[in-house]
């Protein structure tokens, strides 16, 4: 193993692995798991015949990573190597392409369309595969996409049907699961052992190397005193009881505090219920007091400004779809108070203090002959743009050098980021064009980024996992990773409850790694065995779900005006990702808006204009055109922006998946049959 590089503590994670046994590999992050893996995945491919290795990962810009990064360079001159994603054309035909490649790397996603796909081209067995190799597998728990794939490999198993792959798992915190207490802690890592059928291993006897290799960063918590008077959430606060008292609050109903994430939740339900119960008056309320709860936790956290911004914003686009007195009431509310929220957002007497500790923390760290990298973690993309504008706008930071850019999640709208937009700043800020990135949690797993000074954890509540991984980041020597936070908040106490979480977690592996290997099999297939049941059972219900109503029984409103716009069975599947409307009467309930620009382009679609409620002055967004085959134009909706009306009621869904009835899959030939009848006379 010398001639690769591994050091001592890699060299004994692997040692179970290079025997075929199943293992899960914990070392934290920095310690070189990937480059483990990439050993087990040589050697396995050297002494194996008919080798076939497949990486998992759970997000797409890791799929090149570990491509150039790691697997590439020290396997592509002697293996045939593929990585697949959803933006890759090998996906369309990937049952094929996986046959004549040594080793592919791709996203979890894309391996469990393959084997639930019937089509020659696209199908794949798990028995195809030799060697499986799991990414942050961790997230091997309840219906994510890693623990499908599982789900198939334990039922296969369970059956004594062979061959199946040997599962090399990788994770820097399999955490406790949510549990506080010792026996919990340790039911929850052997699960994530059963989920992966494998046996977890870590750095015993090489430990003070690991150490040396990847340091602990020095824990400071930055406190600040909380404002002495806070005038902006004052008002935002009165403005909020007055929709209490205009809203007529059910006599059941009880909110929690203002400005608190049990807030945002309890007017989400009140939504919900107001859409349930045809009170439009319930649900518009309670859709402004979100926005107003939102303003309030980005002035605990940001500047004034920032909140009242996102007021600003949110009320530019409602003052033009008011459509009745409700409407008229909420915005008028803040019209009439808007210039004083404003007056007393540009008051700096009044600004939030946790902006100039944030300051004070970063300077600590910067300067103009300082070579520093860091990293700002905040909780939402919206508030990373906010800190961005700040960072460029303060002359103490510009003067320290401070070379911001943000980093968030890949998607589509204002917020989210491209994919050649993650991987451009990642190279500017490995090359040193940056030296801070402002980053939501994509920045805390998985991503290839260069050793920290400084990490800072800015208004965040996360668990012990997302806290081990971004303090990971803070690789470098004599780090820091700081927590800015109020005096006696709740950022503190999560955070002192995340130390204590890690080192449960670590405490529940060791008794995992104490069991006799009898006692451990019995217990692992125990669980496997309760897992398939579960599933099984759940699998009926959600069947059972799906067969509640007949789809023409299920009339579709607009969320926002309650205007009857569709029935359940206008809408199909369509590659088994897009619920489509493929009744032309559905054209006359919208209207079209701007075009629609995506990154990345598909084989046999691409996007139209937007598509928004037609009803009046409503202007509800629904979704978008999309154009099929070059033929087909269907609106691609979301059914988050709707309401169900049942038999048995009214209801609201996040996700098509959760529709109580069954949604068929769209046929091309039958569309084109239908619509263009002329051509099949």
């Amino acid at each position: 193993m010398a001639d690769f590089g591994l050091r001592a503590y890699q060299r004994e994670v692997v040692e179970r692995a290079l025997k075929r046994e199943n293992v899960i590999i914990w070392l934290p992050t920095g310690g070189g798991k990937t480059r483990a893996a990439v050993y087990v995945a040589k050697r396995h491919l050297e002494t194996t015949e008919n080798a076939k290795v497949m990486v998992l990962v759970n997000k797409v810009h890791l799929v090149d990573q570990h491509y150039t990064k790691e697997f590439e360079p020290h396997l592509g001159d002697r293996y045939k190597l593929m990585k697949v994603s959803g933006e890759s054309e090998e996906k369309d035909f990937f049952g094929k392409a996986v046959q004549t490649m040594d080793l592919i790397i791709c996203t979890a996603q894309i391996l469990y369309n393959a084997l639930i796909n019937k089509e020659e081209a696209r199908h794949i067995e798990l028995s195809d595969i030799t060697l499986l190799i799991i990414d942050e597998c961790h997230h091997t728990h309840k219906e994510s996409v890693y623990n499908k794939i599982m789900r198939c490999y334990i039922a296969q198993k369970l059956k004594g049907q062979q061959p199946i792959p040997q599962i090399l798992g990788l994770t820097a915190s399999p955490g406790t699961g949510g549990a506080k207490i010792l026996d919990d802690a340790v039911m929850h890592v052997l699960e994530i052992c059963a989920n992966l059928d494998s046996v977890i291993v870590s750095a015993k006897n090489y430990t003070p190397e690991l150490e040396e290799k990847v340091p602990r960063p020095k824990k400071t918590f930055d406190i600040v005193e909380k404002r002495k008077t806070d005038p902006f959430g004052d008002h935002i606060k009165w403005m909020m009881e007055l929709i209490h008292g205009y809203m007529n609050l059910p006599s059941d109903v009880r909110l929690r505090e203002c400005g608190t994430q049990e807030y945002e939740a309890d007017v989400v339900i009140l939504e919900q219920r107001g859409v349930r119960e045809d009170n439009r008056l319930l649900a518009q309320c309670a859709l402004h007091l979100r926005q107003y709860n939102d303003a309030l936790l980005i002035n605990d956290t940001l500047r004034m400004m920032d909140a009242y911004r996102s007021l600003e914003e949110f009320y530019n686009a409602k003052n033009a779809t008011a459509i009745d007195g409700t409407d008229y009431f909420l915005v008028g509310l803040f019209q009439e108070n808007q210039m004083e929220l404003r007056n007393i957002a540009t008051d700096p007497q009044f600004e939030n203090p946790k902006m100039a500790r944030l300051e004070s923390t970063l300077l600590g760290q910067f300067g103009p002959d300082v070579q520093s990298r860091g990293i700002l973690f905040s909780r939402t993309r919206k508030s990373t743009h906010c800190l961005l504008d700040w960072v460029q706008k303060n002359r103490p930071l510009q003067k320290a050098g401070i070379k911001a850019a943000i980093l968030t999640g890949a998607g589509n709208g204002i917020t989210y980021m491209t994919q050649n937009e993650q991987a451009d700043t990642i190279r500017n800020f490995r090359n040193g064009k940056l030296n801070l990135l402002i980053s939501t949690s994509v920045a805390e797993e998985g991503l290839d980024i260069p050793e920290c000074n400084l990490v800072v954890r800015y208004g965040l509540l996360t668990n012990e996992i997302a806290q081990q991984q971004a303090s990971g980041r803070a690789r470098a020597r004599d780090s820091q990773y700081s927590v800015v936070a109020q005096a006696g908040g709740r950022e503190v106490r999560r955070e002192r409850i995340n130390e204590y979480l890690e080192e449960l977690t670590g405490k529940a592996i060791a008794r995992v790694q104490s069991m006799s290997e009898d006692q451990f099999r019995r217990k692992i297939t125990e669980i496997q065995t309760q897992a398939i049941i579960k599933s099984k059972v759940l699998e009926a219900r959600i069947t059972e779900k799906k067969n509640q109503y007949a789809a023409s029984s299920v009339e579709i409103l607009c969320r926002n005006c309650f205007a009857p716009v569709a029935s359940g069975n206008d809408f199909k599947l369509l590659e088994n990702s897009h619920y489509v409307n493929i009744n032309p009467a559905f054209r006359n309930h919208y209207k079209l808006g701007g075009k629609v620009v995506l990154e990345k382009r598909f084989e046999d679609w691409e996007p139209g204009c937007t598509v928004s409620c037609n009803n009046g002055n409503c202007n509800k967004d629904w979704g978008f055109e999309m154009k099929y085959k070059e033929v087909a134009l269907l609106p691609n909706v979301a059914i988050k922006n709707f309401a169900l009306q049942t038999p048995a009621g009214r209801t609201t869904v996040k996700k098509w998946k959760d529709v109580p009835f069954m949604v068929e899959e769209f046929s091309f030939q039958q569309y084109c049959e239908e619509n263009f009848p002329d051509l099949f006379d």
